[in-house]
């Protein structure tokens, strides 16, 4: 079971929702097919880092970042800078497919800055608020 919380014409509900099949877990035992690939071209220059903007999840990429799970229009921010917050708690409110989704606390702090403000357009993985 997962405890989700979802919002329904501006009124929260906490729900308990069974998992059924997980598309990751799904993954993990479909059949899979590899292509024989030549090995890479040696080069002085080391590979190039993931950015973070490929984080698809809602968890810092670094010390106290957290960044947008999905791409949308930010409808509602419920925190301020200097504000305490637990884990769970909800801070951002993203409107996507006119649906609203709420982003919550990973952790338990103090909100330090917040990175978008309301009617802008987040993609998938940008950074909404710093963690103090």
């Amino acid at each position: 079971m997962k405890r989700l919380r979802i919002t329904v014409n501006g009124v929260s509900y906490e729900v308990e929702v069974e998992v059924l099949a997980d598309d990751d877990e799904a993954a993990l035992h479909a059949p899979t097919s590899f292509n024989a690939l030549p090995p890479p071209a040696k080069s002085d220059h080391p590979p190039p880092m993931p950015s973070s903007a490929a984080t698809p999840n809602a968890s810092a990429t670094g010390p106290g970042v957290l960044v947008s799970p999905i791409a949308g229009i930010v409808a509602e921010i419920k925190v301020n800078v200097g504000d305490q917050v637990k884990e769970n708690d909800p801070l951002v409110v993203i409107e996507a497919m006119k649906m609203n989704s709420n982003v919550s606390s990973p952790v338990a702090g103090t909100i330090r800055a917040i990175n978008v403000k309301v009617g802008d357009s987040v993609r998938q993985g940008q950074p909404l608020l710093e963690f103090a």
